[in-house]
């Protein structure tokens, strides 16, 4: 392999983790915000807002409902009002959080859900506020599940910038198709897909070793 295309690899490679740890800082904290006000204003929540709790869901699932590629096209005008144009890796970065801030939310959400009830109701009876609730029993408890959370949009996260560089976004994606599809150069496809396969390996072992970690009921 020449010195050049190892250079290509590699800016691909770069590109491809700036576009995921770009995305995955903004879905992963915006989602989880939007997971807590789900679960807090819910019926019976710690702060009840029913009208509040069913118009989020809706929007939340609006987004979920839209392929990525369909929401890539159609927030053209959204990305190049953000970063100035639609091509390029930041620009990939927009419809990729628009995807997967939403679907982070509602894994986090479940996560959160499943934290025992007695163990609200017991901080509660001790006198806690709920904000401490929130920060002391709901997040440390939903901790393990909304780490797994992320795992799994970290890996959504690849293969959806994979996606992205199909149309203009740079990265592993945009270097299969432009060398493996439109060059007839099936050797960097392989290589790419090696590349990609490993990247996924090694996110989905490091999530479930801090999934461990976090859990201290084990």
């Amino acid at each position: 392999m020449s010195l050049s295309m190892l250079d290509r690899y590699l800016q691909a490679f770069l590109e491809t983790l700036l576009m995921v740890g770009a995305c995955a800082v903004i879905s992963v904290s915006l989602g989880l915000l939007l997971a807590l006000v789900l679960t807090v204003t819910a019926p019976g929540g710690l702060y009840p807002r029913p009208v509040l709790h069913k118009a989020l869901s809706v929007v939340v699932n609006i987004f979920r409902a839209v392929p990525f590629i369909i929401l890539l096209v159609a927030l053209l005008p959204v990305t190049r009002y953000i970063v100035g144009t639609t091509l390029g890796t930041w620009a990939a970065v927009v419809p990729l959080s628009f995807s997967l801030t939403p679907y982070f939310a509602r894994i986090a959400q479940v996560s959160l859900n499943e934290v025992d009830a007695g163990l609200i109701e017991a901080a509660r009876a001790m006198g806690c506020r709920r904000r401490h609730i929130v920060r002391h029993v709901l997040l440390p408890e939903a901790l393990p599940g909304i780490i797994g959370g992320i795992t799994v949009s970290l890996i959504g996260m690849i293969n959806a910038s994979a996606m992205a560089g199909a149309v203009g976004a740079g990265g592993l994606g945009d270097m299969a198709i432009r060398y493996g599809y439109e060059r007839y150069e099936t050797s960097v496809m392989f290589n790419v897909i090696i590349v990609l396969i490993v990247l996924v390996t090694l996110v989905q072992i490091g999530g479930e070793w801090l999934a461990r970690r976090a859990n201290h009921r084990k």
